[in-house]
């Protein structure tokens, strides 16, 4: 697929025949591999579902074959949400797409909706620009944004992977992802985030606890051990979440994060299986 196809949009990339299908049974419509989004709004989905229940699914899914089944090209939302309502079949559209386009149809629509979080929506630019060799300019173009948006989304990767699952969970927000991109040291960033996720500080509040630096803050809450920030690396890689471990001669404790039942349960199966 051509940048100049891309630069078009989904026009350039859905071919306007499609073989309609009036209902495909649910039960042999598979979820889309390429899907940039990983968490669905549960509320949301219940909202739709209820929709769905008194209306029906007023706008086909696309799907294109996959063996005797179909794969979700665009429209999972809708899938998920037909499922909750108790239906069977849902409408669809068919098109006998490859993985390139259907990554390509899958990444740009979802992107030009509101309701990506921050994370995925950077991951989504990077793809973009990585896999189809997009710049920002034509990537911006493609999704109807700013290019400094883009820009500045994509940025918030280079931050380190607590911060980057604190955004992801709605724990902090774009804005502050955009602040702490201008703390130099990344063990500074991490405990300024910490802080803010902890006692829950605005935008702003964390902007002014930036300026001040480390003269205003109690002393040694960015100051860490290089040894006691290495080992939280390995207890982090090991449990797959935040972990915290307060020293002091020997003696402290271990703070390990989770942040649903699901994952307590997956936390506590890698304790039991150790």
């Amino acid at each position: 697929m051509s940048r100049k196809a891309l630069g078009k949009g989904l026009k350039a990339l859905i071919p306007p025949k499609s073989e309609a299908h009036d209902r495909i049974p649910l039960d042999r419509i598979e979820p889309n591999p390429y899907q940039p989004r990983r968490n669905f709004d549960e509320v949301k989905l219940d909202e739709l579902a209820s929709s769905i229940r008194q209306h029906g699914v007023l706008e086909p899914i696309l799907v294109r074959p996959h063996g005797e089944n179909f794969e979700i090209v665009m429209g999972e939302r809708r899938f998920r949400a037909s499922k909750l309502a108790g239906l069977t079949e849902i409408p669809a559209m068919v098109q006998d797409l490859s993985d390139e386009k259907m990554m390509q149809i899958s990444l740009i629509e979802n992107l030009q909706r509101e309701d990506l979080n921050v994370v995925e929506e950077a991951t989504g630019y990077r793809r973009l620009m990585d896999e189809f060799a997009l710049t920002q300019e034509e990537v911006a173009d493609v999704v109807g944004k700013q290019r400094s948006t883009v820009a500045n989304t994509v940025r918030l990767l280079a931050l380190e992977e607590p911060i980057v699952q604190y955004l992801a969970e709605g724990l902090l927000t774009r804005g502050h992802g955009k602040v702490l991109l201008g703390v130099e040291s990344g063990a500074w960033r991490r405990r300024l985030a910490q802080r803010a996720v902890e006692d829950d500080l605005s935008v702003r509040s964390l902007e002014k606890l930036v300026a001040a630096g480390q003269r205003n803050v109690p002393r040694g809450t960015f100051q860490q051990d290089p040894q006691v920030e290495s080992i939280e690396e390995r207890l982090r890689e090991a449990f797959g979440t935040k972990v915290t471990l307060h020293y002091k001669k020997g003696r402290g404790r271990i703070e390990i994060q989770y942040f649903s039942d699901d994952e307590l349960e997956r936390i506590l199966d890698l304790v039991n299986a150790q």
